[in-house]
């Protein structure tokens, strides 16, 4: 009796560990020809002023459907080369073909941006750019300001975006998440929509505060949607899903206009994508303007 327990463990063991962190992409991440294709345009490298000496890859997709005349919607986000491409994780482009096409969002344009480096050599790795860290973890509105005054006039030059902060959204993953919330937070006259994933509210750079300071600050007009997985990191800067867990709880406290989705994943971009087009569905939803 124990030997035949022992091998229903057994065989059981891979199918329980592939139920864990296996997060698939759905038809809305996959090309479809039928849908009006937008254009991806990679952008010169950007030297910037705020972060002195610091360089950095961005681009930009204008969906098939933007019109001059008609101001176009606007989502950032950061860690850019992570979601740019249409083979990816993410696959926005792909995302925002289908959803635009469908009506379920407006024509929106993106702006994909990476965190910047210094010197004139390029890490090999867009991830080790030296100055991810400082950008996205630092809280204040710095980053905002870097957005505001130097990324988003470049496409202004070229593209007609909204002026109402409705239209306005930004996103991120891990340090690119708390730093996504950041800009909402301090500039919530300009963006009123945060898509943040495996957050980094934990202490890198006092971003643990943020539960308490929701809560002890007026709510403000922001829409957000958080995920994380019960997966996620543990370490000596904090725990990622009960950091997750804290600012869901502040912002239902505060009563903000919020969605929390909790799996089993790790810190990787598997459980994000995978709910990335009905994420946008809720964010961008019809009666989003207040």
């Amino acid at each position: 009796m124990k030997s035949c327990l022992a091998l229903v463990v057994l065989c059981s063991l891979p199918f329980a560990a592939l139920a864990v962190d296996d997060y698939k992409l759905g038809p809305l991440s996959q090309e479809n020809p039928a849908m009006p294709k937008g254009k991806v345009i990679p952008m010169p490298v950007h030297e910037s002023k705020i972060y002195a000496g610091t360089k950095r890859d961005w681009w930009i997709y204008v969906p098939a459907q933007y019109q001059p005349e008609q101001p176009a919607n606007l989502m950032v986000f950061q860690d850019g080369h992570d979601y740019v491409g249409v083979k990816g994780a993410w696959r926005v482009p792909v995302v925002f073909d289908n959803l635009i096409a469908s009506g379920d969002m407006q024509p929106t344009i993106a702006i994909f941006i990476n965190p910047g480096y210094s010197g004139d050599t390029k890490p090999p790795s867009a991830w080790k750019n030296n100055n991810r860290g400082k950008e996205y973890n630092t809280l204040g509105d710095t980053y905002a300001r870097f957005l505001l005054e130097e990324i988003i006039p470049q496409v202004q030059k070229d593209y007609k975006l909204t002026a109402n902060p409705e239209g306005w959204a930004i996103a991120g993953a891990s340090s690119g998440a708390i730093c996504a919330f950041t800009v909402a937070w301090e500039r919530p006259d300009k963006f009123r929509k945060v898509f943040s994933t495996i957050g980094s509210y934990v202490d890198l750079a006092g971003g643990h505060v943020y539960p308490s300071i929701i809560r002890l600050t007026e709510r403000k007009p922001l829409r957000v949607y958080l995920q994380d997985g019960s997966s996620d990191l543990d370490n000596p800067f904090g725990n990622w899903p009960l950091a997750n867990q804290q600012m869901a709880k502040a912002l239902g406290y505060q009563k903000y206009d919020f969605t929390f989705t909790f799996g089993d994943g790790a810190h990787n971009s598997k459980h994000g994508a995978s709910i990335f087009p009905e994420a946008m569905k809720w964010l961008w939803r019809k009666d989003a303007e207040r």
